[in-house]
């Protein structure tokens, strides 16, 4: 099977058919009821809430041995950690506290899971945001949307890679999904060919928060495809997923109240949470050595 990196750019406009296909035409797929993580370890950032918080129940509901809920908010992850108890009372739920818009708390987060964990089998990098107003990151001044969804993201993977490596079983690679998003496709980049990059996303007049998530998404896209060129499927199988639009997630929570009908309006035709997080559940655990370097939307490797 074809990886993303083999395939033909789309050329088919994003709205509307790549997203009516997407959206209504995907196949929803849940795991084999014969897929069983018993003696596994996850980890799964932004996981208090959202998608994050159901893909963690998700991968307890067949059978997770061991879960780190990585969230900013320490008092929020117990909230989640203890609702997921309840559900499942056998298993081990541990809150992490990691903060995106620190490369500090990134790192303190990669140091303590190399020390903390005797074995890891999938990480799951969820967490993100969407803003509609500049907004600069105190701890390194860049953008926060380019900073949380692209910089910190890479961070995080590269250096979670080496401890899913040595520490998944000798016979069985490590699983690291990066969650992505197919409105990459409609990203206007127009500071693209700025020299130095990074910088122009930093200055308020290039600004626009929609085209900046895209953007975001975009720039996660040619890191992994750059990745690739560094990191074996035998050591760990590293993957990209689109859930759709979903409803029922905090991502616009800082939406102004001017937009508020439109999202109710959007929310008629959304995904709910359950079949969102499946597509996560299907890029981490039944997905095979196929799927590295992936980006996978609607449940299939596309380019």
């Amino acid at each position: 099977m074809p990886g993303s990196r083999d395939l033909p750019p789309l050329t088919t406009p994003f709205f509307p058919k790549i997203f009516i296909k997407n959206q209504f035409r995907a196949k929803i797929r849940y795991p084999p009821k014969s897929t069983d993580l018993s003696g596994q370890v996850a980890i799964v950032t932004g996981s208090n809430t959202g998608l994050g918080l159901e893909s963690a129940r998700q991968l307890l509901s067949i059978n997770l041995s061991r879960l780190i809920l990585a969230v900013r908010s320490v008092q929020k992850g117990k909230e989640a950690a203890k609702q997921l108890n309840a559900s499942f009372p056998t298993a081990t739920i541990e809150v992490w506290e990691l903060n995106m818009s620190s490369y500090g708390s990134i790192q303190t987060f990669a140091r303590r899971a190399e020390t903390e964990l005797s074995r890891l089998d999938i990480v799951i990098l969820n967490a993100g945001v969407f803003k509609f107003k500049f907004a600069k990151v105190p701890d390194t001044g860049h953008e926060e949307i380019i900073q949380v969804n692209y910089l910190s993201t890479a961070l995080l993977a590269i250096l979670l890679l080496p401890v899913l490596r040595s520490k998944s079983p000798a016979d069985s690679a490590g699983r690291l999904t990066i969650i992505n998003s197919a409105l990459a496709f409609t990203a206007k980049f127009k500071t693209k060919d700025k020299t130095p990059l990074l910088p122009s996303f930093d200055d308020t007049k290039n600004f626009d928060g929609q085209d900046y998530y895209g953007v975001s998404k975009l720039l996660g896209q040619m890191f992994l495809w750059k990745l690739m060129d560094y990191v074996s499927a035998e050591d760990v199988v590293v993957n990209m997923v689109d859930p759709g639009a979903i409803g029922g997630t905090d991502l616009g929570r800082d939406m102004p109240g001017g937009m508020v009908v439109f999202a109710k309006l959007f929310g008629l035709i959304t995904r709910n949470l359950p079949d969102g997080a499946a597509s996560y559940v299907d890029a981490s655990v039944v997905r095979g050595p196929e799927s590295h370097g992936a980006f996978m939307m609607g449940w299939e490797i596309t380019p």
